[in-house]
């Protein structure tokens, strides 16, 4: 099964669009991503329209942040983007009288469901400026090896 990983995909794009002075490119933010510039502009609609990135067209246009790292929360990322699912696991949908099955099937959508909450109220604690700093303290680390 393959995964989903536009929510890390436009978190690295989104701190590196902090360390740029000018509004950057379509061309050049989806190289980035690994992705082309119409994927990349599909991919940021929901964070434009949340405010999360501003774009502008023509000369002098492009990607910049909408707002500061330590207003956004990874919640915020999560929710523009749609909210990706976050488990690969899934119940067996089919129509069934077995009592197993059906009990099966609810342990396992409550138990999700509950570990879905704990990611989503994570994600709301973490701004995109603590992974920053984190990132920032890796790279001194490395400085001095």
């Amino acid at each position: 099964m393959s995964r989903d990983t536009r929510l890390s995909d436009v978190l690295h794009v989104l701190l590196h669009m902090d360390q740029l002075a000018e509004p950057t490119t379509s061309e050049v933010l989806a190289k980035s991503m690994g992705t082309n510039p119409a994927v990349f502009r599909r991919t940021m609609k929901g964070l434009r329209e949340v405010g999360v990135v501003q774009s502008g067209k023509g000369h002098g246009g492009g990607w910049r942040l909408g707002r500061a790292l330590s207003d956004i929360t990874l919640l915020d990322v999560y929710e523009a983007l749609g909210r990706p699912a976050l488990f690969a696991i899934g119940n067996r949908n089919r129509p069934t009288d077995c009592l197993i099955e059906k009990t099966v099937n609810t342990v396992m959508a409550d138990t999700m469901a509950e570990a879905e909450q704990l990611f989503v109220a994570r994600f709301g604690e973490l701004t995109l400026e603590r992974i920053m700093s984190e990132a920032n303290r890796g790279k001194r680390r490395l400085a001095r090896h």
